[in-house]
């Protein structure tokens, strides 16, 4: 449980941390989206290494990230193996049945694993590089324009600020939970698969009261605070668009550019 990285923030200086988190958050939506552009190897090839690049400019360590693909895995194993075994082919390998094993089959399957590490790792680095409360000002500046229409951007934005923050704190409440089950001789790894899920269901009893008194005290805290719906708060931290950020866009369009060559090449 301690493996899962997503809203967790970690601490440090480089570029990618000094960017205006406005532009990461749309740089990475952005990113995620001319992922689905990429058709062959080469294409798939330099977005992986553009990924790999960020995440050296970073400075963050390379193998957090690995170890962050952990609690996903055999998510990802079962999408591949879906492609791997199910691709129609004229020409298959091998084929039993339903199951057909062919040259297309790894070739999609593989840039499915390449696709779910590409969208995990950008997606990653802008939590880590990213804290929750400048992704909760990005989004409420980014959708400012539609206060026109009476949309609630202030409380939207506070519902996934908090939302992205319980993530860690929920996930370090479940170890702690887990870890005084196994101190009363618990063992989540012992039995079958039905065995183990049905280990499981003590831990939600004590988790959802302990989400529900987290809640109450962060409702208690902001309203001994005078919060209401943020209009006309003034900011502790102000958001500030730099020649950096600009450079990015030019750099994501240059990137695209590249991409739609390779993708016809």
């Amino acid at each position: 449980m301690d493996k899962i990285i997503l809203g967790r923030y970690l601490p440090g200086d480089s570029i990618i941390y000094r960017l205006d988190p406005r532009g990461k958050f749309l740089l990475t939506f952005y990113f995620v989206g001319i992922v689905f552009l990429a058709n062959n190897v080469a294409s798939y090839a330099f977005l992986l290494a553009f990924v790999l690049f960020a995440v050296y400019l970073s400075k963050i360590n390379f193998g957090f990230f690995i170890k962050g693909l952990q609690p996903i895995f055999w998510l990802i194993l079962f999408t591949v193996a879906l492609q791997l075994f199910f691709t129609p082919s004229n020409h298959p390998i091998w084929h039993w049945g339903f199951l057909t094993f062919s040259k297309e089959g790894m070739v999609i399957a593989a840039y499915i694993f390449i696709r779910f590490v590409l969208i995990i790792f950008i997606s990653t680095l802008l939590t880590l590089t990213t804290t929750p409360i400048e992704i909760s000002d990005s989004i409420e500046s980014i959708l400012k324009p539609l206060k026109k229409i009476n949309f609630p951007v202030t409380q939207v934005a506070l519902m996934l600020s908090i939302a992205l923050r319980f993530v860690p704190l929920l996930v370090d409440e479940t170890t702690k939970i887990m870890d005084a089950q196994r101190a009363r001789g618990v063992d989540f790894g012992e039995g079958g698969l039905i065995k183990r899920i049905k280990s499981f269901v003590p831990i939600l009893i004590p988790l959802f009261v302990s989400s529900f008194s987290i809640a109450y005290d962060l409702a208690i805290a902001m309203e001994s605070r005078g919060y209401k719906d943020g209009e006309g708060r003034s900011k502790y931290r102000v958001l500030n668009w730099s020649k950096r950020d600009n450079f990015m866009i030019l750099f994501m369009t240059v990137l695209t550019i590249i991409l739609l060559f390779l993708r016809s090449y």
